[in-house]
């Protein structure tokens, strides 16, 4: 569960948004503002549920006097019909917020059931499931939030916690050595050194260098086991590049530590949830 005080922001602005500048004029105009009424939300598929809170909060920015009960939290698996919350109260708020709780619930259980695919087919291997810097401009702590409710880790959050030397940055400085002595000067003892590599020769340099963590990055499987034996526990492994589905099983098999995947939060399906109101 993310603190209120990161998620108020998004879902407000998110609702702004929608709201533009007149308000819901469907809803003012059609439904009496003393209709009330109940709503269910609940799952068309199956999936990992991630949102919710987000999804409640749209509810209740729009009228504090919406009830609100949650059946199925964050992290939860569930199959389709599944009920996820029931909300009731005055319908035109309901109404108001029924896209925008629906746009975070159903993409954030995506990113969830995205990430849950590749944690579940690497199951039985030691490496760990996260995420990259490749989300949605602001929404990067609702979607790291996401691939921890389906079972994965985060990475660095930002720039700012965390050195990752890629391969732009050793081109422009002229090499790994450099690149870590640099880098190793610059930032607190507290701050961890990761380097990508591509080959076996740049791996071997990275590790003279002292690194905290190494990237292999567009490895085979068969070129990631060897890397892991060079590596010999003297640092983090991270196998990174066009990992699937299909393809996170054998790549797990080579005995790294991490499994980063950027279409978790760049491209996962959203899950389909929907809201209906109960008659009577």
């Amino acid at each position: 569960m993310l603190p209120a005080l990161l998620v108020e922001p998004v879902v407000r602005a998110a609702l702004l948004e929608d709201l533009g500048r007149a308000g819901d004029i469907t809803t003012t105009s059609v439904v009496p503002e003393a209709v009330r009424a109940r709503a269910v939300i609940a799952t068309r598929q199956p999936g990992v549920v991630a949102g919710v809170d987000c999804a409640m909060m749209a509810m209740r920015l729009l009228d504090p006097a919406i009830e609100i009960t949650i059946h199925r939290a964050d992290g939860s698996r569930v199959a389709a019909g599944d009920t996820v919350a029931t909300v009731a109260g005055p319908a035109r708020a309901i109404l108001t917020a029924e896209r925008v709780a629906l746009n975070f619930l159903c993409h954030l259980s995506g990113v969830a059931t995205a990430t849950a695919s590749l944690v579940d087919a690497a199951r039985g291997h030691r490496a760990r499931i996260t995420c990259t810097r490749k989300t949605t401009p602001g929404l990067r702590a609702l979607e790291k939030h996401a691939v921890r409710a389906g079972g994965g880790v985060s990475h660095r959050f930002g720039l700012d916690d965390g050195v990752l030397i890629k391969d732009n940055h050793i081109e422009a400085v002229g090499g790994i050595g450099t690149a870590v002595a640099r880098a190793r000067q610059a930032v607190g003892h507290m701050v961890k050194i990761e380097v990508e590599v591509e080959t076996l020769a740049e791996l071997e340099t990275a590790l003279a260098a002292g690194v905290d963590a190494v990237l292999l990055d567009n490895m085979a499987p068969a070129m990631l086991a060897q890397a892991v034996a060079m590596i010999d526990g003297r640092a983090v492994s991270e196998a990174s590049g066009r990992i699937t589905r299909d393809t996170v099983a054998a790549v797990a098999a080579s005995g790294v530590d991490i499994i980063s995947a950027g279409w978790i939060t760049h491209s996962a399906a959203a899950l389909d949830l929907g809201l209906d109101f109960q008659k009577g």
